[in-house]
This record gives structure tokens, C-alpha cells and sequence, in this order.
């Protein structure tokens, strides 16, 4: 499982988005604080503070949210 920054977990997102043709968009004011809601198509994830490490444990929670591998992040 790779180690991610929220910020390149997004950039990550959005390329598979383009790759798919499914639209991404994060609402930063769906969120309490620094977290904010990522949306891949219909599926969506919260993502935490985008400066902090995100655990490999929250990866794969996200990344089952998303329906995405983490094969999909390489």
C-alpha cells in the first residue's frame, strides 16, 4: 500500500477520473475543519487535512469508497 498525502491522493483521483471520463470535484465546505468531500462520478470519500500522510488503513476505507484498487494509484 503506498504512503499518500491527501493532496496527491486528489491529484491521484483526478487522473484516474480523466483516464475513465468520470467527472472529479472536491467540496471542501462538505467537512468539518481541514476535511472536505472527494467525488469520483457518484462515489465519494472524505478526505482529511490534504497536507498530512493518510494511514494505509484510511487508504483502503477511501479507496473502497471510491471503488477503486490501489493499483489504480500507481
Amino acid at each position: 500500500m503506498p504512503v499518500v498525502r491527501g493532496a496527491e491522493f486528489i491529484r491521484k483521483v483526478q487522473k484516474v477520473g480523466r483516464q475513465r471520463g468520470l467527472p472529479v470535484r472536491l467540496v471542501a465546505s462538505r467537512g468539518k475543519g481541514s476535511h472536505g468531500t472527494l467525488y469520483l462520478g457518484t462515489a465519494f470519500t472524505t478526505i482529511k487535512d490534504r497536507k498530512k500522510e493518510i494511514g494505509p488503513g484510511l487508504l483502503r476505507v477511501m479507496l473502497k469508497d471510491l471503488g477503486l484498487a490501489d493499483r489504480d494509484l500507481k
